[in-house]
């Protein structure tokens, strides 16, 4: 039994959408749904209950989620005793974070990665960390570095592997924002300003949450997916914005912005780290990603 077909399988068991396993494995919808028929047909029986709104697993395809499961890993075994007499962990891992936890956190976890796991290899995509948690809940990524949220789904394991403050800046430039600014060098007038704001997640709820401690009636000149794209916006003099400290510690802009000194309570800021499905982390090589989160969770200051 062909073995990709077994990995096609997993990926449409674990999402149960054609979309969503045909991104995981890489390959187009049509591709995926012609390998599974071919596999049905291999097996002798229908392992999917399929229609043009829902996909689920036949009683016979919860069955065969085992086995595929356990022949692939067992295959896994086989091939690193095989080839290497020191066991090693095979596998690869999908991960999702944004371009500034990519190279302020994924990096670190990856360096120690290549030096304790040299056979994992790592799928990663990048975007909006509004979006990591939903991302690992959907199928999308088997893990995500994400701010941990309020109330923690029940699915997620979050391991803490970082803090960030929230700031808020403004551009430096002589523009509209900056004249306003020194108008009222001795208390800022936030509801004067025009503010560039997330989209969706924890930076935005954190903001309107400010506005209302503060009585600012805020005034939203754009909405952003990505905080790296806020910092540019009001490097350009559109208005301020409230984004995590450690985006603008590595923004390549950091120098065209300026942090705010405000006399109001500080914004909260929130906790960073890297977030699994419970049920996923009996993957030998998720665990191994898992457990260097932690042990930089153990460092933290």
């Amino acid at each position: 039994m062909d073995h990709k077909h077994l990995n096609y399988f997993l990926a449409l068991a674990k999402t149960l959408h054609f979309s969503r396993a045909s991104e995981l494995c890489h390959i187009s919808a049509p591709t995926l749904s012609r390998n599974i028929k071919q596999l049905e047909d291999e097996v002798g029986v229908m392992l999917f209950q399929r229609d043009n709104r829902s996909v689920k697993l036949t009683r016979e395809g919860v069955a065969f989620k085992e086995y595929a499961s356990a022949t692939l890993s067992n295959w896994q075994r086989f091939k690193a005793n095989l080839n290497e007499p020191q066991q090693h962990i095979y596998g690869n891992v999908s991960l999702y974070c944004s371009v500034t936890a990519s190279y302020s956190f994924l990096h670190h976890i990856l360096e120690q990665l290549r030096a304790q796991h040299q056979h994992i290899e790592i799928t990663l995509n990048t975007g909006d960390p509004a979006l990591a948690i939903n991302r690992v809940l959907d199928g999308h990524e088997s893990m995500a570095i994400a701010a941990r949220p309020s109330k923690l789904p029940a699915q997620i394991a979050f391991v803490d592997i970082g803090y960030s403050p929230l700031v808020l800046i403004a551009p430096t430039i002589q523009c509209p924002i900056t004249e306003k600014l020194t108008n009222n060098s001795e208390t800022i007038d936030w509801s004067e300003l025009e503010f560039i704001v997330a989209e969706q997640g924890f930076s935005r709820q954190r903001l309107e949450q400010w506005w209302r401690k503060n009585n600012v009636q805020g005034k939203i000149y754009a909405q952003v997916a990505g905080h790296e794209a806020m910092v540019s916006m009001v490097s350009l003099g559109l208005g301020v914005a409230m984004i995590p400290k450690i985006v603008l510690d590595n923004s390549p802009l950091n120098d065209k912005v300026q942090i705010l000194d405000s006399k109001d309570e500080p914004p909260q800021g929130f906790k960073i780290g890297l977030a699994v499905l419970h049920k996923e982390l009996n993957d030998p090589a998720i665990s191994a990603l898992w457990n260097i989160a932690q042990n930089m969770g153990e460092n933290i200051i």
